[in-house]
């Protein structure tokens, strides 16, 4: 049986408007061959990790220019733990302060991206994603 390709959702957390970037990564992510599922902006954590269940995602990735990434990455985390998806990859990409890398590794995020180029994180999922999907 074929494997299927890396499922990612992206979505904007929070009262975020800012979403040129989340649709760029959206995009670039698709080009590099991975099916992507974009939740848009306005959402809450509940709605991004129900979501992620019904899609059956390998990765959530959450885009954060508003300043609420401590507030509402915590609220994902916690949920992603209580309905079990410890093989579901979190990364948060967008623009905040270099010392609050460290506090959201801490919360549980798996990767943090700053002001990069899409490769990395192209890279980092390919590189990080369980159960063999290419």
């Amino acid at each position: 049986m074929a494997k299927s390709k890396i499922r990612v959702l992206i979505s904007k957390v929070g009262l975020d408007g800012h979403d040129r970037g989340a649709k760029v990564v959206a995009s670039l992510l698709r080009e590099a061959g991975m099916e992507v599922v974009y939740l848009g902006r306005f959402q809450t954590p509940e709605n991004i990790v129900h979501a992620a269940l019904q899609e059956d995602v390998d990765v959530i990735g959450l885009s954060c220019l508003s300043g609420e990434h401590l507030s509402h990455t915590p609220k994902v985390v916690k949920l992603m733990r209580e309905n079990k998806m410890d093989d579901v990859i979190l990364i948060v990409g967008g623009v905040f302060p270099k010392e609050e890398i460290a506090r959201l590794k801490e919360t549980g995020v798996d990767g943090v991206f700053m002001g990069t180029m899409v490769g990395p994180v192209v890279d980092y999922i390919r590189e990080n994603v369980r159960g063999g999907r290419v």
